[in-house]
């Protein structure tokens, strides 16, 4: 260093030793004072001398304007030559046959260390136009680093065609982070002056077997840098023909040019090039793909002429042998009808009637008193272009990419078969009719109606878009190759979205116009309650007697229109009315089992309580309200075949009555954060480690919005919950919650029957004593088993029946010391929760049992001695008797061998004594009983011994 701060060094030779191509200027880094040195950089690593001395560089606020560049060697700007051109205080990147100097990509897996995906090549890559992302499951990130003299900016084109992507763009610099910008078609960035690293990174999240579109960017543009010391080659197809050009112009169509070209060059005659091309191609032969037709606008007869016109640019020719003439033009046909809400006017064009008015598309007609239009828009008669829709190429917004053609609207061949052929149709805003209920939970803001038809022989789709803000517009749903002619209809449910695009696409595979045959019809689209739309038809309204001059207002809650009246008439009980028919006594639907009408009558609701009947015995009683909240689940982890972990996530309100917190899947992969609402909706999540992202959530879709019923019956309004695919029950029946949805129309779900439920979901309720758990059936493992019935088992500890007495029995214990206890105990296997509760224990005074076990035996000895006695006495008059006897036979009168006749058979007073003491005198009991058994003659009879007398002879006994 030398006094003063500059800086000399010698390396032993002079400027001039060394070839200019063997070394390049560069600038230091600017000191505090913003002053810098212009040194010589060696292009080998093996040269070391012979460089020319540092010098005092420029400003280093110093910079060149548009189209110049700095000149090193001078230190002086200079314009670029013709063929080049140059941005002056920016750099830009329309050229990606190769990735330019700068960039880096990489991928990186983001499924954890304990999945084992490579991802070495999922990067971006250059696709010539643009560079595109990777659609895998890794993390692909595109960075440039820059550093910036002052604040610039960063600007850059994207087409973002999947949801299925998680694309973010960031910028790092040394100071902060910028937020996350994403779906914009045009991204423009304020840089902060540093060094800035500018990121762009994608993330796949698919289904197995989905296949996703990558993210293109293209046109990226950075302002700011201090000075460019070179200009830049314009690309192949373009060209700058003037010095100081700051961009290259494209070569017109049939032109080419080569790089860094000054002039384009014409094709020869037999050849043709597209705008912007690098060289001609050979002219095909023309074939019916080469060609169009459309239809003029009527004529003051009514009469349209069918034209015939050569696609263009025009590249096939006429000329080579097999090609075909361009078919005559100029047949004129009758002009189809006006749309409904036209009329024709005297110079056969379609006007819309006035406010107030409806037509069936021939003349308008004033809507009656007590009524109100239809208004929205409905197209089925395609004559001109409606002037709400527009029709173009994605990368042409002037190429007419679908055209008229009477009954229908269809695809014109374009210039290649990877064109994406865009139909938009844009909206003001909507408003429901003054006669149709505005409750939350039922009525539609808006629906889209479409009838389409696909006819394809490659692997064409077809996409319906819906644009929620002005910057975007999301996947709604998208069909593949041939699709046979086919309704759709599509629920709006916000004001926010004002714009509808169908894009075709013939095929992914570049080529140019080998599928041209293959084409998408669009034969009508109806889109209802629309601001600003007209009308095809009014609506009977109930007249106002309050108010003078109103002219219509609405039924009453639970009341209809009577048909070309304008009297409401009541619904039955428990019914609501149906929002897309209030006239009629078909509007009034009946509540199903265990549900009531809301307040508005447009919707049944279950208030959690059920009742339910058994066979032979008390009903059941249920409540649900502890399941009333709602509740999340997800299935099982599912794997891609890359292996991303992901989940179908559930939000499910089971039942509430009004004002009710509703279930809610959000879309928060893209920034129009899209969200449904109703009982049961899904959504895809995955865990992530994007930026403030854990997991990331898309595809909502709601599964119910209507409660059908509730009942034990496993079958209800068409929909069937078979046993075989749940497990086997406890002894109890499941309680079913039946639901229905009428957001879309899939051709999985389809029916002509409106109120047959195109999404169906049933939740079956088993009494299980845990606090709650949902899952799905291993039999349908994705919820759902034909993509329109979802089944569901809750089993909850609050699916049981409410505890009365009957699910509990007494136990009495035996009593003790005078105290007796009675316990209550639940009846096993306890099938009920909640309800009553056990009774208290009781306690009551008893005799215990020695008290009574003396008083039996005491009374037993009683009874005992008794009962001998009174054997003894009955014993002893037995014998007397027998004595008595004895006697009279002794003491009989009359004839010999007669015995006496007996006076009396009394025992006269006083012979008792007499005879008790003669019969005790003769002999003891044991000798009477001796001789008793003694005197038993031979033929078995007892002989009884008689007094006899002397006086008396003796008489043998017959």
């Amino acid at each position: 260093w030398l006094p003063g701060g500059h800086f000399s060094a010698h390396f032993g030779s002079q400027e001039g030793t060394l070839a200019r191509s063997d070394y390049h200027f560069e600038y230091t880094e600017c000191d505090a004072l913003g002053s810098r040195w212009r040194v010589a950089v060696p292009n080998k690593a093996d040269i070391c001398t012979g460089l020319p001395d540092p010098v005092k560089g420029t400003q280093c606020t110093f910079s060149c304007s548009e189209g110049e560049y700095l000149n090193m060697q001078s230190q002086q700007c200079q314009k670029c030559a013709a063929g080049t051109y140059s941005l002056g205080t920016g750099v830009a990147f329309d050229e990606w046959d190769s990735l330019p100097s700068g960039f880096v990509t990489q991928g990186v897996n983001t499924n954890g260390e304990d999945v084992a995906t490579d991802c070495s090549n999922s990067t971006w890559t250059p696709k010539g136009d643009y560079i595109a992302s990777n659609t895998d499951e890794c993390t692909a990130t595109l960075s440039y680093a820059v550093s910036l003299k002052k604040p610039g900016t960063v600007s850059f084109d994207y087409f973002y065609p999947d949801n299925s992507i998680y694309f973010e763009f960031f910028v790092s610099c040394s100071l902060n982070v910028s937020s996350s910008f994403l779906m914009f078609t045009f991204v423009q960035v304020e840089l902060n002056s540093g060094n800035n690293v500018l990121y762009w990174r994608a993330t796949t999240y698919t289904l197995l077997g989905s296949a996703v579109k990558p993210v293109m960017l293209r046109n990226i543009a950075i302002s700011g840098v201090a000075y460019t010391s070179e200009c830049f080659h314009c690309k192949p197809g373009t060209h700058s023909a003037k010095q100081g050009s700051a961009r290259c112009a494209p070569c017109p169509a049939d032109t080419f040019s080569n790089k860094g070209a000054t002039v384009c060059h014409q094709c020869d005659r037999d050849k043709y090039a597209e705008a912007g091309s690098a060289s001609c191609k050979p002219r095909p032969a023309c074939t019916n793909s080469d060609f169009f037709y459309t239809h003029t606008p009527c004529d003051s007869e009514g009469k349209t002429q069918l034209m015939y016109k050569w696609i263009e640019p025009k590249i096939c020719s006429e000329t080579v042998k097999g090609a075909v003439k361009l078919p005559a033009s100029g047949d004129k046909q009758t002009c189809p009808p006006c749309n409904p809400g036209f009329f024709v006017t005297n110079s056969s064009t379609c006007e819309p009637c006035d406010k107030g008015f409806y037509s069936n598309g021939t003349a308008c007609s004033e809507c009656p008193v007590g009524s109100e239009p239809v208004v929205g828009f409905e197209y089925k008669w395609w004559n001109t272009m409606p002037k709400n829709m527009r029709s173009n190429l994605l990368s042409d917004c002037y190429f007419q990419a679908w055209e008229v053609a009477g009954e229908y609207v269809y695809t014109t061949p374009g210039d290649q078969d990877t064109d994406y052929l865009m139909l938009t149709l844009n909206v003001p805003g909507y408003r429901l009719p003054q006669s149709m209920t505005t409750d939350s939970e039922r009525s539609e803001l808006s629906r889209i109606t479409f009838v389409f038809e696909t006819v394809c022989s490659a692997d064409c789709k077809f996409f319906f878009l819906a644009g929620y803000n002005q910057w975007n517009n999301d996947v709604v749903e998208q069909w593949r190759g041939t699709s046979r002619k086919q309704s759709y209809s599509y629920l709006i449910q916000s004001n926010s979205t004002t714009s509808f695009t169908w894009t075709f696409q013939r095929t992914e595979e570049f080529n140019m116009r080998k599928y041209s045959a293959d084409v998408a019809k669009i034969y009508s689209i109806h889109i209802t309650n629309v601001l600003g739309g007209v009308a095809s038809q009014c609506r009977h309204c109930a007249l106002s007697s309050t108010k003078a001059g109103s002219a219509c207002v609405p039924c009453p809650p639970g009341h209809y229109m009577v048909n070309g009246t304008g009297v409401c008439k009541s619904c039955p009980p428990n019914t609501f009315v149906r929002a897309d028919q209030p006239v009629g006594e078909a509007a009034c639907v009946q509540c199903g089992p265990n549900t009531e009408t809301n307040k508005a009558h447009t919707a049944c609701l279950s208030d959690c309580a059920l009742d339910v009947e058994t066979a032979g015995g008390a009903p059941l009683h249920y409540d649900f309200s502890p399941l009333a909240n709602v509740s999340g689940f997800h299935s099982s982890p599912r794997f891609t075949n890359k292996g991303l972990r992901y989940f179908h996530s559930f939000n499910l309100g089971l039942c509430g009555k009004e004002g009710r917190v509703l279930a809610t899947c959000v879309d928060n992969v893209t920034e129009s954060g899209r969200e449904v609402r109703g009982y049961i909706c899904q959504s895809t999540v995955v865990p992530s480690d994007i930026r403030s992202q854990s997991v990331v959530s898309s595809q909502p879709f709601l599964i119910g919005d209507s409660l059908i019923g509730v009942t034990t019956d496993t079958a209800l309004s068409g929909i069937s919950s078979p046993n075989w695919l749940f497990p086997a029950a406890s002894g109890l029946q499941d309680v079913i919650f039946y639901y229905n949805t009428n957001m879309s129309h899939t051709e999985l779900c389809e029916s002509k029957d409106k109120w047959t439920p195109l999404r169906s979901l049933l939740s079956r309720n088993g009494c299980k004593h845990l606090s709650y758990l949902v899952f799905l059936l291993s039999n349908c493992s994705e919820g759902t088993c034909d993509g329109c019935t979802f089944h569901f088992l809750w089993e909850s500890q609050h699916a049981c029946p409410l505890c009365t007495k009957n699910h509990y029995r007494e136990i009495v214990s035996a009593c003790i010391q005078g105290i007796q206890r009675t316990t209550y105990v639940w009846q096993q296997p306890l099938q009920c929760y909640g309800g009553e509760s056990l009774p208290a224990q009781k306690v009551s005074a008893c005799v215990t049992l020695d008290f009574w076990l003396k008083f039996g035996v005491s009374t037993g000895t009683v009874a005992a001695v008794l009962l001998v006695t009174i054997s003894c006495y009955f014993w002893k008059k037995t014998r007397k008797l027998q004595y008595k006897y004895s006697k009279l036979m002794m003491n009989s009168r009359g004839k010999e061998c007669e015995l006496p006749t007996a006076d009396s058979c009394a025992i006269m007073e006083g012979e008792d004594a007499e005879d008790d003491i003669m019969y005790l005198s003769k002999r003891s009991v044991f000798s009477k009983i001796r001789s008793y058994s003694r005197e038993r003659s031979s033929d078995g009879f007892d002989s009884v011994p008689l007094k006899s007398s002397s006086s008396q002879p003796k008489c043998d006994l017959c």
